[in-house]
Order: structure tokens, then sequence, then C-alpha cells
């Protein structure tokens, strides 16, 4: 299923949908015009802006870099898909090594059954009657899906369990752990995890296979907060298991880890004690496949142990300036629309005329418009109506879904892929 879905999106007709593309590729497959190897800054390709592109190359080194460094540290890897939701992406990760997809909503699930994803981790509480049953379908009709979502109270296993009478399979589950008081999701206490436990061992359609929790949101996060956190996380899983909890799974789950902390996460799981059974020690990170310019640029782990090595930043936003209209301003086309600015805005980072590309020295982004990128402009600095702007973006989740088919193009703007997103 997952070959044939992928084959498709290569037989997809381009036209008005997908910005940036060629007028004259209308029509085309995407497989035509990536056969064509057009190239991004050549006029007569005809690319047009604003276009995002991904790097071919440091797009590879960070699937690459990520599946050296969690089989170094013995971890299963489920990156998280809400980042690109690209099928394409989500293959090119399992590849990698990745043992599933980790997605956080119904729809994202659906996304990825039909491009063939086998296993899901659904980092989030799933309590809609209607997604429940279509999951149970799923489980249903073939042996080999398999899904874990997360509970946090008894109300959600009971509502879980009103949707899933006579379902076929028993829907796998974790019991999620808050980040500590004003966090976001998750039991608040160890009390409070056994009441859930105890509530899904009462119920036929339910399997309780381990535990789980996200450290991003650690209030006042740092190493100790963080770890802290974590070996909470773990301490709950030896509890329940101890109670015996864990009587009808395989293996046992303990799952963290955003693309902040990830460092913190291995550490802390290389020290879970024996279990009654294996232990999945499932990482989660996933704005790693593309990387930033600013808010993970800043945040990465990597930062901490450079001897792991490092990502590197896949994005580059092409704008083009189209005004002028004072020495000190100028106006790029675009936006809001086309660029992620919920943690950072863009950054400048080169200029291209003429077939030359120079550091963009002197430009600042100082605000987004709709369709326009605000640039101040120091003096001396060499902008002129027609220049190109390349720009580091901030933020993936917010970056990927604002484009639905993105060139992916060699150092010298060789243009060799299209990834399709689905938001």
């Amino acid at each position: 299923m997952g070959t044939e879905a992928l084959t498709r999106l290569a037989e997809e007709h381009v036209d008005h949908r997908f910005k940036g593309l060629p007028p004259d590729a209308y029509g085309l497959t995407v497989a035509e015009l990536a056969a064509q190897r057009r190239n991004l800054f050549r006029e007569a390709d005809g690319f047009t802006t604003p276009v995002l592109a991904l790097s071919a190359e440091r797009l590879e080194h960070n699937l690459a870099l990520m599946e050296t460094y969690t089989t170094r540290h013995g971890l299963a890897f489920a990156p998280h898909g809400k980042t690109s939701m690209a099928p394409q992406l989500f293959h090119r990760q399992l590849e990698h090594g990745a043992w599933g997809i980790t997605l956080a909503v119904p729809h994202q699930v659906r996304v990825a059954r039909a491009f063939g994803i086998r296993r899901v981790f659904l980092a989030n509480e799933l309590v809609d009657a209607p997604a429940l049953r279509w999951i149970a379908a799923e489980l249903a009709a073939d042996p080999d899906f398999r899904l874990v979502a997360y509970v946090d109270s008894v109300r959600g296993v009971e509502l879980m369990d009103a949707a899933l009478r006579g379902a076929a399979r028993p829907v796998d589950v974790v019991i999620e752990l808050g980040a500590g008081d004003g966090a976001r999701t998750g039991v608040r206490t160890e009390a409070e995890a056994e009441r859930v436990a105890a509530a899904v061992a009462a119920v036929p359609t339910l399997r309780l296979v381990g535990v789980a929790g996200y450290e991003g949101e650690v209030p006042k996060a740092d190493p100790e907060r963080v770890r802290s956190y974590l070996r909470r996380l773990v301490a709950l899983a030896a509890g329940l298991d101890r109670a015996g909890r864990f009587g009808e799974a395989d293996e046992i789950v303990v799952s963290a880890g955003g693309s902040a902390w990830f460092d913190a996460v291995a550490d802390v799981f290389a020290g879970i004690p024996g279990l009654s059974r294996p232990v999945l020690k499932l990482l989660r990170s996933g704005a790693y496949v593309s990387h930033d310019d600013g808010h993970y640029r800043r945040l990465t782990p990597f930062g901490r142990v450079p001897e792991e090595g490092a990502l590197e930043p896949a994005f580059r936003l092409w704008a083009q300036v189209v005004s002028r209209p004072t020495a000190e301003q100028a106006f790029a086309n675009a936006g809001k629309r086309d660029a992620a600015y919920d943690l950072d805005l863009p950054a400048a980072q080169v200029v291209r005329r003429d077939g030359e590309e120079r550091p963009a020295a002197g430009i600042t982004v100082t605000g987004l418009s709709d369709q326009h990128t605000w640039l101040r402009t120091d003096p001396g600095a060499d902008v002129e109506v027609g220049d190109w702007i390349g720009f580091g973006l901030s933020h993936p989740c917010t970056s990927f879904d604002k484009w639905q088919l993105i060139p992916v193009a060699e150092a010298d703007g060789t243009v060799v892929d299209y990834i399709r997103t689905f938001f």
C-alpha cells in the first residue's frame, strides 16, 4: 500500500495548487518535472518567488545523523511526523532505521496509513469515538498495524472503552505523565497514574503497554529539572511493572523526547533498570529532519554534545525584492503565508543577483505582512529591486505546513525531487 501511494504522488499533476513552481510546468507530472532537473536559480527554468526549498544534501545528512545517534544510544526512534506531514519523508526516516512514526491527531494517522505506515505512536489522548472506531477497523484489517496512544484519565479510559466495544483487537495505550504543574496534558501524580492503570486493566478494549511524557513541557526547563522529570517517568514505569500492570504486554514502552532535550532522554533512559520484560526506549524527536536557523539551532542538544555531530538547517525561503522605497527600507514578496513566524522572524542570509550569491550584509527582517517581508537596510547595504534573497527560517513545524509541494535542491540549485505535504 505504501509503495503504490508514493508512486501515485509522483504521478500527480503540477498545477495552480503549488506555489513557486514554473508556470510552464503546468500539466506535467511531478515525476516528469523532477526528471527535467530544472535549476532553482536559472531564469529560463521558471521557478517563481516566493519559493521554499529543501537542501538535498542537508536533508540526507540530518536523516543519517539521527540514525547514528539513536543506534549509538540504544534508542528506538519514532520521529514526530507532525513536523513535515510528508509521507515521502516518513519513508526515508523508516529507511534510516526508525521504528515507526509519531503523530498527534487522527487525521495525521489517516495520512500515515494511506501511505503504508505500520507503526504509529499517537502522542496525544484520543477520545473521539468515530476516530477510535476507524482505528479499530484498521487494526482488525491489518494484523501488522500497531498503534500506541496516550491516556491520562479514568474518564478517557471510559470513553475509549465505549467507542471500542466489540473491537477485534485491543488498542495499546501508555499512561502520560505530565511534566509538572502548569504543563500540558498528562497525569500529575503517581496515584492518579495508578487509578488510570486500574481502569485500563478493567476493560477488554485497551492494553497498557507503558508510560510516556514530553520533557519539553517541564516548567523553567534546565538540565537538572528535565532529568528529574525523566527519572520520575522511568520510576513510574518500574512501579507499574512491580504492580503487575503490564500483564498482557510483550514489551514495556518508555517514551519521551522532543528536539531540545534528547541528550537528557538518552542519558536517563540508559539507566532504566531491568523490568519484567524487554523495554522499548522510544525517542520521538521530529524537528531534526529539516532542523532550522532559529529556535532549534539555539536549543539543539548537539550544541551541548558537539562530539556527537551537528544537524544542519535544510530550509531556505527565496523571495524577491519588489520595492525599495527609501534608502533604509526594502520589501520582498514573501510573508506570513509563506514563512514561519510563530517563534522567530525569518533571517536574511544571502542575496542573489545576476547569478552571483553573496551574504545579505546590512539587511534585517523587521516584520511580516501577509505577502510582504519588511526589510531594514543599513547604509551601504547592496540590495536592489529584482534581487533574490534567501531567508533562514525558525520552527520547521510551521514552515512545512505553508507549502504543499516543496522542491528539493542540490547545492547548485538543481531540483532533484519534490516533497508533498498533507496538512
